[in-house]
């Protein structure tokens, strides 16, 4: 009878022990997703914050006589498809990082467009305005390129943790799954040319 009640609190024993091992994985990669979702929050406010300068940014521009038109809607035409694309931060997948990065990187192409047109435009350059809003945005690339740097860095964490083994077991069972990081784009590949 002896050895019974030992075998059974043995038992007991390694279930509690493995049971308290399931519910820390389970709760370390509960932590590590929220704080994936959290950066991610931080880069969207940070592309928010970029949306918001445009409009008083092309309004500004607008105000210079015989500015290209074609670059003014491009920007605008940009700047709402890049609102447009809501990605639910529990929902991070790759493919769902890759169309939020392709609408923000048109937003950015026609932002880069406007700045270099706006070079022929000495009076435009002069204005405080415009110089304000042009440092306003240099400040919140550099914002994004740090959110972006941090998620990524979350995300790994994250995805680190859900294939370890035996947490991958638990991810699989709690539904966890693999979540995207962003990347260079493909046009980062190339160096930009300057000429003189």
């Amino acid at each position: 009878m002896k050895t019974s009640y030992i075998v059974i609190i043995v038992i007991v024993i390694i279930l509690f022990i493995g049971g308290c091992g399931c519910v820390s994985s389970y709760n370390g990669i509960v932590s590590l997703d929220q704080n994936a979702q959290s950066k991610w929050g931080t880069v969207q406010t940070d592309y928010q914050r970029r949306a918001d300068l445009v409009p008083n940014l092309v309004a500004t521009v607008k105000g210079v006589a015989n500015f290209e038109k074609s670059t003014l809607v491009d920007v605008t035409n940009a700047r709402a498809r890049a609102t447009s694309i809501q990605v639910d931060p529990t929902k991070l997948t790759p493919e769902t990082i890759q169309k939020y990065q392709a609408a923000q990187g048109q937003l950015s192409s026609a932002l880069s467009r406007l700045l270099v047109a706006s070079e022929r435009y000495p009076e435009l350059k002069a204005t405080e305005n415009f110089s304000g809003l042009q440092a306003q945005l240099e400040g919140t690339e550099n914002r994004i390129a740090v959110a972006r740097r941090d998620f990524n860095e979350a995300v790994q964490s994250y995805n680190t943790k859900i294939k370890q083994f035996p947490t991958n077991l638990i991810a699989r069972m709690g539904g966890f799954t693999e979540k995207g990081y962003f990347q260079a784009d493909a046009a980062a590949e190339n160096a930009p040319k300057v000429q003189f």
